[in-house]
């Protein structure tokens, strides 16, 4: 069962101005340590945050809140599996946002998949219920 779909466009280049502008003061406040070093392993570390950018705001649409009722940009952090797969790791309001959405039963997934092609990075978020095994 379908709990959510989000997507978000984000154009890397106003990435790379607030970052020019305000620098780790942005970096802090959206973005996990492990996605910031992520970023900047990266040439283009930009292109990086805003695809992780787009995947938190897609993720925050389809918990259906935005960034509102307790639901804050660093509560969901983007992640990739060893295969290189992204997901997403929920905590904090956005979790319990999640939790809120889950029937009883079931258990929650996100799906996560983000490209860019520059000047442009986009995601999209799928939540899906699952019966508990």
């Amino acid at each position: 069962m379908i709990l959510g779909i989000g997507t978000d466009l984000c154009d890397i280049r106003r990435i790379e101005k607030t970052l020019e502008r305000f620098g780790e003061r942005f970096l802090n406040r959206l973005f996990s340590e492990s996605e910031r070093a992520k970023a900047f392993r990266r040439q283009n570390p930009a292109a990086s945050l805003a695809q992780s950018f787009a995947a938190k705001e897609a993720c925050a649409k389809a918990l259906g809140t935005g960034f509102r009722q307790g639901v804050f940009w660093r509560d969901m952090v983007v992640a990739n599996l060893p295969t290189g797969q992204p997901y997403m790791k929920i905590t904090g309001g956005a979790l319990a946002r999640l939790e809120s959405l889950t029937p009883d039963g079931m258990t929650a997934e996100v799906f996560v998949s983000q490209s860019d092609e520059y000047p442009m990075a986009n995601a999209v978020v799928i939540i899906e219920a699952r019966d508990d095994p």
